[in-house]
């Protein structure tokens, strides 16, 4: 196990890690359209969460108009998302695992961080840290600062910014990248959702 000097730290995604955020982002979407009279396919959109927002955007939106309604978008996100959006399946017993075993959680993600802490607070979900605004490899900033020894992600860009961090890369398949497309981006470990992290953890932990 890790010595006393440097206690276990996960990290973990937000979207479609940690929440299903689907539900939300479809509304904010929708509302979008309606007040830009811009069409916004907000089934497609949903589909592919994981990059950062703006890359959405600039299917929908001429590129000088992208940061103005990516602003827009995240006035809007509050007083609509954060009350729809769930907690993905087994996300508060993956965080409860790490602290039992004397480790930090933090959450590293693309979303904007204001939003993903009000996600967070909103379900009661209390990380040691949340880093926002970063996407891919920019994750491994965040995860090195943090001395993260795994990181846990659904997208082939949660994997890509594991391995840029020299951390182990756990996959959930709960979001938009099957079990094949995370295991062909270099994923380690690939779980079908997060109810199956405390049992992986507690064998990592033995074997460590």
């Amino acid at each position: 196990m890790t010595s006393s000097a440097a206690p276990l730290t996960v990290g973990f995604d937000l979207d479609m890690t940690l929440i299903d955020s689907r539900p939300g982002i479809h509304a904010v979407y929708t509302a979008l359209a309606e007040r830009t009279g811009v069409h916004v396919d907000a089934d497609l959109a949903v589909s592919r969460l994981g990059p950062p927002l703006e890359e959405e955007l600039r299917n929908w939106f001429p590129a000088e108009r992208v940061a103005e309604i990516a602003a827009l978008y995240r006035g809007m996100y509050p007083g609509i998302a954060i009350a729809t959006t769930p907690a993905m399946a087994g996300a508060r017993e993956a965080v409860e695992a790490v602290r039992a075993a004397g480790g930090r959680a933090v959450v590293v993600t693309a979303k904007y961080e204001p939003n993903a802490k009000l996600h967070l607070g909103h379900l009661g979900i209390e990380p040691d840290a949340v880093i926002g605004d970063l996407w891919a490899e920019r994750k491994a900033h965040a995860l090195r600062e943090h001395g993260a020894a795994v990181y846990v992600g659904d997208h082939v860009g949660d994997v890509r910014g594991a391995r840029a961090a020299g951390t182990l890369a756990v996959s959930v398949a709960t979001g938009p990248c099957d079990e094949r497309e995370l295991t062909e981006a270099g994923a380690d470990v690939v779980l079908p959702d997060l109810t199956h992290f405390p049992r992986w953890l507690s064998g990592y932990l033995a074997r460590a």
